[in-house]
């Protein structure tokens, strides 16, 4: 918890409180079904949550905003987002059904009021979102297709509408066709952990 704390202190009680709850809730659930690795547990803080928030370092939600988390998995990066942007709506979405369990049962304990949750697939999903987020669910050009018709076209943010995707390694040969507009922003810019080296932010507008 104090590496949170090390990047975001302005945080609020009930965030930190939140923020706090979240690795022993995820232990509970993790011993009755597994949506983390048990290694990560060590580092849970670090590689989940931490990860997930580095998008707020890149753009700061507005009042209102609407995104939506295609692959959420267990919560990643949703839960983390929606605990920092309670003022915005969150939408979590997985085609698993433990794992949407799981992530209804954490919002809940938590008493996350901006989060909603669906069981199912983003090809069935035709509602519109400020941005779509993700954390390497699918190749890039992909996800790109799959959400396009997500993306509303009226901006309410400082960026334009649309995807803000977490990706690590090597994946130049995806974002070939997408140099002109995308935006990759070093996570390792933000925070200084090792585990970030190599670690991005790829935002694409779409709106545009």
């Amino acid at each position: 918890m104090d590496i949170i704390l090390k990047y975001f202190p302005d945080l609020l009680p009930e965030q930190i409180s939140q923020i706090k709850r979240l690795f022993a809730l995820y232990q509970i659930w993790n011993a009755k079904v597994r949506v983390l690795p048990r290694r990560v547990f060590d580092t849970f803080y670090e590689e989940h949550v931490l990860h997930s928030m580095s998008i707020a370092k890149v753009i700061h939600f507005k009042p209102g905003s609407r995104i939506l988390d295609v692959g959420t998995g267990g919560g990643f990066p949703g839960i983390p987002l929606a605990i920092l942007f309670p003022v915005c709506h969150f939408t979590l979405i997985d085609s698993m059904h433990r794992r949407i369990k799981v992530v209804e049962d954490i919002v809940r304990s938590l008493n996350i009021k901006n989060v909603s949750v669906i069981h199912g697939r983003v090809e069935d999903v035709f509602d519109q979102y400020d941005f779509v987020v993700s954390r390497s669910v699918t190749s890039f050009p992909i996800l790109v297709a799959l959400v396009r018709k997500n993306i509303d076209i009226k901006s309410k943010n400082f960026y334009p509408n649309g995807l803000i995707y977490l990706k690590g390694g090597s994946f130049d040969d995806e974002i070939i066709e997408f140099r002109k507009k995308l935006k990759v922003y070093d996570i390792s810019k933000y925070f200084t952990e090792s585990s970030f080296h190599t670690q991005k932010v790829l935002y694409l507008p779409i709106s545009t």
